[in-house]
């Protein structure tokens, strides 16, 4: 018998036949003899709702108010996921974020989690009850009702598996697994056995979108397993299980993903002063309009004058441009500002390149005889990435797929 933290998404639960369904999934589970916390977001599209109300009253609604608002979404899922596994004969009791409790601070929308405690859970559980907890809240320490931000229900649920000491945490989405990469951009893609909690954070970071990059990380903090699974087939695979990077099988690949991101968009500051604090006077303002910045490149100094690239979010390039428009360009003498909103960005990601060498001239050679350009370059211990033009994306994807064999059978 073992303790399993799952989690279902949206769309697992995007009406009241797929709670059904997901109660009897969980049913079966309960069947053979596991102890069993249910983790469900709220309905598909549900909180987008919510937001669009508080936003139908306030343009800039109170962040404790809107809270109080789209947290109510998943108390509605507790219910009827509890309602549904009565009917399949499974003792169920719901709770929400506060009744649990989860502990937050006190950051409105975005709150973090500090501690859980799992005592009345573990007395549920030890009664027999398959205990079902409301993702995405909390409470803090004021007893105010928080939300963990989007795919804040990943993070309960790891965070509830953490506090348990839960066998596994299975994250139940549209997808029967991690795949080396998006199968419809290439149709040989296969689905990932295992993968190192190092490689699923790269993966989740560069654009796979299968799971949240707090839920990862929180996951290896506290080296919680994961796997993650399909809630729409019948008959329930393996998934692919998220785990350390001593488990042997992880030498066989040297590359086990490509993630990209089309979300990409490259800004050059160019005829730059080659002096110390530049890079500052440049991302300091951008930090203070809270644009992240990605990749960053300064070209090697021409009569002490140089250029210098980063990549922003899409959403955030028109902000970006302007920013450093009216407060960066005067103030170091550039002499001109030049940015390119069709670029994205793919990524080469595996443990394995610790041990073997090659892999970046393997992938610029891929490229090259695309004839595909590579604008920017950034590398770690385990990932390579490339930013392109948007146009070469799906290209690039399905030759570096071929190229080092991630079609085959490890």
């Amino acid at each position: 018998m073992a303790l399993i933290v799952q989690k279902f998404g949206g769309t697992s639960v995007g009406s009241t036949e797929r709670i059904k369904n997901v109660a009897k999934r969980v049913a079966r589970w309960r069947a053979q003899g596991h102890q069993l916390v249910v983790v469900p977001s709220a309905m598909s599209g549900e909180t987008n709702r919510l937001i669009s109300l508080a936003k139908e009253i306030s343009p800039q609604p109170d962040p404790r108010e809107l809270d109080v608002v789209a947290s109510t979404g998943e108390q509605v899922t507790i219910g009827l996921l509890s309602m549904a596994l009565m009917e399949q004969g499974v003792k169920a009791k719901s709770y929400t974020g506060a009744q649990v409790k989860v502990l937050t601070d006190s950051a409105f929308t975005t709150a973090r989690i500090e501690r859980i405690d799992e005592n009345r859970m573990r007395a549920d559980l030890e009664a027999g009850f398959v205990v079902v907890v409301a993702g995405f809240q909390g409470v803090d320490a004021a007893g105010n009702i928080t939300t963990l931000g989007r795919g804040g229900s990943d993070t309960s649920a790891v965070a509830l598996a953490a506090a348990l000491k839960a066998d596994e945490c299975q994250i139940y989405t549209a997808v029967d697994g991690v795949y080396t990469t998006d199968p419809r951009i290439v149709p040989e893609a296969r689905r990932l056995d295992t993968i190192t909690f190092e490689e699923m954070l790269e993966m989740a970071s560069l654009g796979s979108k299968v799971l949240q990059i707090r839920s990862v990380e929180f996951a290896g903090k506290y080296k919680v397993k994961l796997r993650v699974l399909s809630s729409f087939e019948d008959k329930e695979g393996p998934g692919t299980l998220i785990t350390y990077e001593e488990d042997p099988k992880m030498e066989k690949a040297v590359i086990s993903g490509i993630a990209f991101n089309h979300d990409e968009a490259k800004i050059t500051v160019m005829g730059v002063p080659d002096r110390p604090g530049v890079a500052y006077q440049i991302l300091g303002p951008i930090g203070e309009a809270n644009i992240d910045v990605d990749m960053i490149i300064q070209n090697a100094s021409v009569d002490n004058m140089t250029d210098f690239s980063f990549t922003v979010n899409r959403s955030e390039y028109a902000k970006a441009m302007d920013v450093l428009n009216k407060q960066v360009k005067s103030h170091i003498k550039a002499a001109d500002i030049r940015g390119d909103a069709k670029v994205c960005k793919v990524s080469l990601v595996g443990v394995g390149m610790r041990t073997h060498a090659g892999v970046a001239g393997k992938m610029f050679r891929t490229l090259a005889e695309e004839g595909i350009n590579i604008q920017m370059i950034s590398t770690s211990e385990i990932k390579v990435a490339v930013v392109i033009d948007e146009k070469y994306m799906e290209l690039a994807v399905r030759a570096l797929h071929k190229a080092f064999g991630l079609d085959q059978p490890q």
